[in-house]
């Protein structure tokens, strides 16, 4: 599987914001979103191809007892299976971050789906060909069902404007197996400033509807920095 980086760092995102975890990080991505903040596990996807013996190996040299498996898309590799076995074998809480547009049958504790809107599309005449393909993946409602039949789960929607909200809830309508308590709602953006204006207006929306804010705490924490 190709690996972009792991690291030590703690978790920014979600239920368990703040814990310390080991992130491995995939390569690869069968979708382009335009304000993606990781192009080199995307656009221009880097890194090394590594076994899981390999992958195992470099986690159980930090001390953490969570990893999370993020992305790009993790879900394009088959062998997060025998990788997400080995380490429920040997105790590890794992999280896996995913778009929720492929599955594989996997253990892991918490899955972590971040379902794209149609404000997440390509933009520009140069990416037409990616922006149809884009389309055409982003939305996975029989893999998203799945997923949280099997799994513990958070569903996170990043949200760019107020707009977005009609979207969210159409989805929501379409969903009902999905329970509003586990759905966050989270400012795009990487730099404080523009994520604060979001939240200001957002952060009140989900009290009011029965949603959970979802911060991007490691943006506040370390800025857009890798490795964080």
């Amino acid at each position: 599987m190709r690996i972009a980086e792991i690291y030590c760092s703690i978790q920014g995102e979600g239920f368990l914001t703040g814990t310390e975890s080991v992130f491995v990080r995939t390569a690869g991505c069968n979708l382009r979103c335009w304000f993606c903040d990781t192009h080199y596990a995307s656009w221009h996807p880097e890194g090394e191809d590594l076994s899981v013996h390999t992958v195992l190996r470099r986690i159980l040299a930090y001390d953490a007892e969570h990893v999370v498996i993020t992305g790009g898309e993790p879900m394009l590799y088959a062998e997060l299976i025998p990788l997400c076995a080995a380490l429920n074998k040997r105790g590890y809480h794992i999280t896996v971050e995913t778009a929720g547009t492929l599955y594989l049958p996997l253990h892991c504790d918490l899955m972590s789906i971040s379902p794209k809107l149609s404000n997440s599309a390509p933009r520009g005449t140069a990416h037409e060909r990616w922006k149809r393909r884009h389309e055409r993946a982003r939305h996975a409602p029989d893999v998203v069902r799945r997923l949280i039949r099997e799994h513990a789960y958070q569903v996170k929607f990043v949200v760019d404007d107020p707009h977005d909200l009609e979207e969210i809830d159409r989805y929501l309508d379409a969903m009902p197996e999905i329970e509003r308590d586990w759905v966050m709602l989270m400012p795009q953006g990487t730099e404080v400033g523009r994520l604060n204006l979001t939240r200001n207006w957002l952060e009140p929306y989900c009290r009011e509807h029965g949603f959970r804010f979802c911060a991007r705490k490691h943006v506040e924490w370390f800025g857009l920095v890798r490795g964080t």
